[in-house]
């Protein structure tokens, strides 16, 4: 069963470039994530698979069929946006009810249904409320029952939690992820928080500038990022210019201005070098050693941030609260294990 199958998309309106040679798939059951900033086509590319725009090359398929002719209202595919555009003069049960009385259900089945949905997303009981006295994470929820509800064989979310503040996202989203698997909902979800992504998705789709930059699981994704856009993108900015040279103590070693690493084989010339700050350990065995001034220190709930300035260099490193770091102005020496700590991209990358 394959399921939805992107085609080397390309899309343009007027000069600007918004779609060019996106292509993946997303397998029956699988919640795939379309992550990146804003502009980078993402929700370009839902219409598309919407059937809302045409795109100028490539094609849509679901199971191996060609969607290119089949209209919005016939894919069977739902959607559910951010502002969940709930109809306020109708009710709880009368929202979720919609979708299966343009389906032409009968009235017991449209109950049965509706009170099937809303126990799934936790709402049980609410079908006579008021819609305007919801808070947003009820409304969310009722939202996404509304899109459930007809059983779609793909269901699209853009930005679905974005107008909801941080700690609601954050709770909402390990929900709408076991929401989704416990109703075995092929889904498409589009964000620009790599957070929200890693949790809900099975695989993420990075996309920068109208392509796809990675495709992954989100541990994989974060791990081994593949390029430096990703890798920034993902909050990794310990990224230090430097060269591959001959080393005459060491062999091949990429030169920076905070010290020589480790360079493989199969790279050479300008690189750019990925420090992860969640490798740095308070550890003088370590076979890799890096010293600085510690700048900076700052708790972040179960983190501790602390910025140490190496030969002027300002680099941001990740340890759990429970480290005990000296004050700032002291110098700090932190050891690393290269095979964990550092990836090294091609300049061009």
């Amino acid at each position: 069963m394959t399921g939805l199958n992107i085609q080397n998309i390309h899309k343009a309106f007027g000069d600007k470039i918004a779609l060019a040679g996106v292509s993946f798939q997303v397998a029956q059951r699988e919640i795939v994530a379309l992550l990146g900033p804003s502009g980078c086509g993402k929700s370009t590319l839902l219409a598309i698979i919407a059937g809302l725009e045409k795109p100028d090359q490539g094609d849509v398929e679901w199971d191996g069929t060609s969607l290119s002719h089949v209209p919005t209202h016939r894919r069977g595919f739902g959607l559910m946006f951010q502002d969940f555009a709930l109809f306020p003069h109708r009710n709880v049960f009368e929202n979720v009810a919609f979708g299966l009385r343009m389906a032409g259900l009968d009235e017991r089945r449209i109950r049965e249904r509706v009170q099937e949905t809303l126990e799934l997303v936790g709402l049980p009981g609410f079908g006579e409320r008021d819609v305007n006295t919801l808070s947003g994470g009820e409304a969310q929820r009722v939202a996404l029952a509304r899109s459930l509800a007809p059983q779609p064989r793909l269901l699209m979310l853009d930005e679905p939690l974005g107008s909801l503040d941080r700690g609601l996202r954050e709770r909402l989203a390990f929900d709408l992820r076991h929401i989704l698997r416990d109703s075995r909902q092929t889904a498409i979800y589009v964000t620009h928080d790599q957070e929200e992504a890693f949790v809900i998705a099975d695989r993420v789709v990075v996309m920068n500038a109208g392509q796809v930059e990675q495709i992954g699981a989100p541990q994989e994704i974060y791990r081994k990022p593949g390029s430096v856009f990703v890798a920034r993108f993902l909050g990794l900015d310990n990224l230090i210019p430097g060269v591959i040279a001959p080393n005459a103590t060491a062999g091949r070693a990429a030169h920076t201005a905070i010290g020589d690493f480790p360079a493989p084989d199969n790279i050479q010339g300008e690189v750019t070098i990925l420090l992860r700050p969640d490798a740095a350990r308070l550890d003088p065995n370590a076979p890799m050693q890096l010293q600085g001034v510690l700048e900076e220190v700052s708790f972040r709930g179960g983190v501790v941030q602390a910025t140490l300035a190496v030969n002027g260099v300002a680099l941001q490193f990740q340890f759990p609260a429970t480290v005990s770091l000296p004050e700032p102005g002291s110098r700090l020496s932190l050891g690393f294990e290269p095979a964990e700590a550092i990836q090294i991209f091609p300049r061009h990358n």
